[in-house]
């Protein structure tokens, strides 16, 4: 069998044609973010709009719950989603929601988006205090029954947190190192060693506020970079991880940035001369374009087993050891 593509975070404007994209590319599973700031019945709708696009295109996507499931999907020339949530507002304050939550699909889970939240401090705040009492128990529980924590939009310390009082490796499925571009959002060498250390993920994002040079960047320093932590983590460890929000209205820029928080709008990563969202390098548009990735990996001289995990090959490492619960993982 050829080797496994996954990505490890889209938030795409989700369509007929991203799926037969997603096929086109020879795409086997991703990650996508089907939450934000909704509440959990809100979060259980947005299931029902995706249960919709499972019955409808039955030949091009289905739900992903196991690893077992990105083999199937390579088998049957389709992809597996498996859903995640960048805010912990889908388990509102409830503890007993993170089971139920696991129960319906989700996979994955940020313990913050930017700001503070009842678990932990997201990277915008100017006071990072770490893990929360409550942080520290939800953690437990999201090891107990198989749902990663991810830390992707969280303040250094709150990640180390994490790191630490995790039992089970956590993910930042997008984000690159800060040594190589200093947005906020991506992680320190310190962080990104101690995630290697324990096991955990690091999923490489190509949202252009997480390059050098933007959409200026070329797809030469993207690979670099990816050799450079290569180093640093273990090329075990890391992963493709887009950030890919295809055909989204700037609209969204706005929901994902402010949400039910504040009243005036929140610029984030972005300004306010510049408040949508930003243009994608031109090497990689959509799901057709993950090739490129593994050429330009070839050609910074990383070898063909670590270019396969890179791919897709660490992910499902990762998934099969992360999805199931504590005392049987799947």
């Amino acid at each position: 069998m050829a080797a496994l593509l996954v990505d490890g975070l889209q938030y795409a404007n989700w369509s007929e044609k991203i799926f037969r994209q997603m096929r086109e590319g020879g795409v086997d599973a991703v990650h996508v973010t089907i939450t934000y700031h909704e509440t959990f019945r809100e979060t259980v709708l947005n299931i029902e709009k995706w249960n919709r696009w499972f019955e409808q295109y039955p030949d091009l996507i289905f739900q992903g719950r196991t690893a077992a499931d990105i083999t199937r999907a390579r088998t049957e020339g389709r992809t597996a989603i498996f859903f995640g949530s960048q805010n912990p507002s889908c388990m509102e304050d409830d503890i007993g929601l993170i089971e139920i939550l696991h129960t319906l699909g989700l996979r994955f889970m940020q313990l913050t988006y930017n700001n503070q939240s009842l678990l932990a401090s997201g990277c915008y705040e100017a006071e990072d205090s770490g893990l929360t009492r409550m942080g520290r128990q939800v953690v437990s529980e999201m090891n107990r029954v198989g749902l990663v924590v991810d830390m992707s939009h969280s303040a250094p310390r709150s990640t180390l947190d994490a790191i630490e009082h995790s039992t089970r490796p956590i993910a930042i499925t997008h984000a690159n190192p800060a040594s190589w571009h200093p947005a906020l959002r991506n992680k320190s060498d310190d962080i990104l060693r101690a995630l290697g250390q324990s096991g955990g993920m690091l999923g490489f994002s190509i949202y252009p506020h997480h390059l050098q040079g933007g959409p200026d960047c070329t797809l030469d320093s993207f690979c670099q970079m990816i050799m450079r932590t290569a180093d640093l983590m273990g090329p075990e460890h890391i992963g493709i991880g887009t950030d890919l929000c295809q055909d989204q209205p700037d609209s969204i820029v706005e929901w994902m940035r402010v949400g039910r928080w504040s009243k005036t709008i929140d610029y984030g990563e972005g300004s306010a001369s510049n408040p949508g969202f930003p243009p994608m390098p031109d090497w990689f548009q959509d799901n057709r374009h993950f090739g490129r990735i593994r050429d330009g990996l070839r050609a910074a001289g990383m070898n063909a087993a670590d270019i396969d995990g890179v791919m897709g090959g660490n992910w499902h490492r990762f998934y099969e050891t992360s999805f199931g619960p504590a005392d049987r993982q799947l």
